[in-house]
């Protein structure tokens, strides 16, 4: 009962800690990266990360090894690399790069495993991720991104159908004086609508095909900082319920299974030793400068070296958390796709570990 309860502590605290710490990063990062978006224009983004030229997947690539992102605090990146139209095999590369590869991972990893297992590992996470990302662009997996567009709904009143031509936005005078505001029925959007708001531009009504219509106020023009913070808020608003069941489920795995179990199952013994802890590093929420020395205590309890390099891929390449992120963004296929290709590189890395080193 004893050990329940301390597991169920550990998981509790764990949540808490993730929670708080995933939900600044994720604030910091979108401001920081709403701020960069500002001061470099959609065009020149693309023009350096552009599919069609090579060398956006090495820049991605380079990109994702000096930021020291986790998996989940890539996402506020990676969103902003959509938006802004990247190309979508180097925005993929950045995806698969980013947790895997950062200084600090490779000086831990040198004092940890030695050159040689560091050198291997570099070549394998940066390789298959260009790589794959190549093969996924080709493949059309860019049809599986979801447009934010088609979770918001038109700013016409009962909303504007897709087939009528666009929302002529006049002036709130004219509309007001005009037959369609008298098809607006309640009063207070009559009077919001003719009403002049002090220190701001007239307000507009766009008036629909379908005569309906809607009150819409002219942009407000922020300071850099404030849109920052405002768009940062907005995308921690939209991602807030993906990263609390990601963080709640990882954290409660995380507190009930205890290291000796996973070293007892990905022992030297176990011939699917590496596609398992490939497999069970994914439901753990474990950064790789946290999981790179918890590795050299399991080798001590009987892991293999293989299957030790394929729990730290798996473990920092991709979370549930980040999985469940992922999901405002990609439909299915590309969520199966993504796995497939961190599950992949974790086999592999594991088996050349343990065939070459």
């Amino acid at each position: 009962m004893n050990d329940w309860l301390t597991m169920l502590r550990d998981a509790s605290q764990m949540f808490l800690f993730l929670a708080f710490e995933l939900s600044v990063l994720f604030l910091v990062i979108s401001a920081g990266v709403s701020l960069i978006r500002q001061k470099i224009p959609d065009t020149k983004i693309q023009a350096m990360l552009g599919a069609r030229k090579g060398r956006g997947y090495f820049i991605s690539a380079a990109l994702g090894a000096l930021t020291p992102f986790c998996s989940c605090s890539t996402i506020p990146m990676l969103r902003g690399l959509l938006s802004a139209k990247a190309g979508f095999g180097p925005t993929l590369t950045f995806l698969f790069v980013s947790p895997l590869l950062n200084p600090i991972i490779v000086g831990l990893m040198w004092a940890t495993f030695g050159w040689k297992v560091t050198v291997l590992y570099a070549v394998i996470a940066a390789g298959v991720s260009v790589l794959a990302s190549m093969l996924l662009d080709m493949l059309g997996f860019e049809r599986h991104v979801i447009d934010p567009k088609e979770a918001k709904q038109s700013s016409c009143g009962t909303g504007c159908s897709t087939t009528t031509s666009e929302p002529a936005s006049v002036s709130a005078t004219a509309c007001c004086s005009s037959k369609v505001i008298k098809s607006i029925k309640p009063l207070k959007a009559q009077t919001s609508c003719c009403t002049m708001q002090s220190n701001e531009a007239a307000s507009t009504l766009s008036c629909c095909a379908d005569g309906t219509a809607a009150l819409t106020q002219a942009p407000v023009i922020l300071t850099a900082f404030a849109k920052a913070r405002l768009d940062a808020w907005q995308q921690f608003k939209d991602v807030l319920p993906y990263l609390l069941l990601g963080v709640l489920i990882g954290s409660f795995i995380y507190g009930f299974i205890p290291a000796e179990w996973i070293a007892a199952h990905a022992g030297a013994g176990n011939p699917l030793a590496i596609p398992f802890s490939a497999v069970v590093g994914i439901p753990l929420y474990i950064r790789a400068e946290a999981v790179i020395p918890l590795a050299s205590v399991l080798l001590g309890k009987g892991m293999g070296m293989g299957a030790v390099m394929a729990l730290i891929i798996g473990s920092a390449g991709a979370s549930l958390t980040e999985v469940i992120l992922l999901k405002s963004m990609f439909r299915t296929p590309m969520i199966l796709a993504f796995l497939t290709v961190i599950l992949g590189m974790a086999v592999m890395m594991g088996y050349l570990t343990q065939w070459l080193l």
